[in-house]
């Protein structure tokens, strides 16, 4: 491993992680790094990773740079290179060119491959984790990045806005620009403004309906399936069954005092159960049963010609319907 001063360029990076906004803000503080050493229109090479071979980039990775100390070498989707483009990579890692910095940007590249430990090896400031943010954080995320344009957002606001563009950080940052230039005043930027000023470009993910679902609200498992065009039914189906499932368990569990137990028992974080045992209370036994039992009769029905989105509609609807 190597020894790390806080303010010396590693060899190579490896932006890691599926968040466009994480991984843009990284790319441009290492860009500003560099482009103090020199003029980055001369010292600076970009290859895609599902083209580009890994001679090519060992290539400009050995290049001196002009009239700088460091030129960049960016890679993008550098875990879509070949596995012998890869294994170029690691062996250039063995013994980087000092005067390069070579950046790499990934989706989601696994700690196992020889391509993740070889920059690991590097230090441990060479790994850059740009993960995704989990749905429950991100408004949290939208009311800082909201700040940062100059207005200030409700929390009612930010999940209406994660609501209608989705949770592409990229996107949501996009429209929180636009939003601050229309808006008046000093008050916060509220739902119904978002509601007026944002178009919908998310479609529903499936995990939505399957809570509208487990929470019996018929009217949003409609409006869901309205925004759901590339679900299938056939998914959607193993989906609210598992989650049937789970709250037979937490009624089981709460009929003997032990509901606390219930994110252990599924082997599940906390925040995943929260509403587990008040939707499962809106269910009798019988009810739950019952669904499990038309489940499997609408998977059947599915397979031998029914024309599937109307068996599962048909099957949701008798499920949430109350009383």
């Amino acid at each position: 491993m190597t020894t790390e001063k806080k303010d010396v360029l590693l060899p190579a990076y490896l932006v890691n992680g599926e968040d466009e906004l994480k991984r843009e803000a990284v790319l441009k503080r290492l860009k500003a790094r560099i482009a103090k050493l020199g003029d980055l229109s001369f010292n600076s090479d970009t290859f895609d990773g599902e083209r580009a071979t890994g001679a090519d980039i060992v290539a400009a990775c050995n290049t001196m740079p002009f009239a700088s100390e460091a030129r960049l070498v960016l890679v993008t989707s550098a875990d879509k290179l070949k596995k012998a483009d890869a294994e170029a990579l690691v062996a250039y890692l063995a013994s980087p060119f000092a005067s390069t910095v070579l950046a790499l940007v990934t989706d989601k590249l696994a700690k196992n491959t020889r391509l993740y430990k070889a920059m690991a090896a590097l230090g441990k400031t060479a790994i850059i984790d740009c993960a995704p943010l989990k749905r429950y954080e991100l408004p949290k995320t939208v009311r800082s990045l909201a700040v940062g344009h100059g207005v200030t957002i409700t929390e009612g606001a930010a999940n209406k806005l994660i609501e209608l563009v989705g949770e592409n950080t990229v996107h949501l940052d996009s429209e929180l620009k636009k939003i601050a230039l229309s808006h008046r005043g000093n008050d916060a930027v509220n739902e119904h403004e978002i509601a007026s000023l944002v178009s919908r470009t998310a479609e529903i993910k499936p995990w939505e309906f399957v809570d509208a679902f487990a929470a019996r609200n018929q009217t949003k498992c409609i409006m869901c399936l309205q925004r759901m065009e590339s679900a299938s039914p056939h998914a959607l189906l193993a989906m609210c069954v598992t989650r049937l499932r789970e709250l037979i368990c937490a009624r089981s569990l709460e009929a003997r005092g032990a509901e606390r137990s219930l994110a252990a028992t599924l082997k599940m974080p906390d925040w995943r159960v929260k509403n587990h045992v008040a939707w499962a209370r809106s269910y009798t036994a019988e009810e739950l049963r019952g669904a499990l039992i038309g489940a499997r009769d609408t998977e059947r029905a599915m397979k031998s010609g029914t024309d599937p989105n109307d068996a599962f509609l048909d099957w949701v609807l008798a499920v949430t319907r109350r009383g």
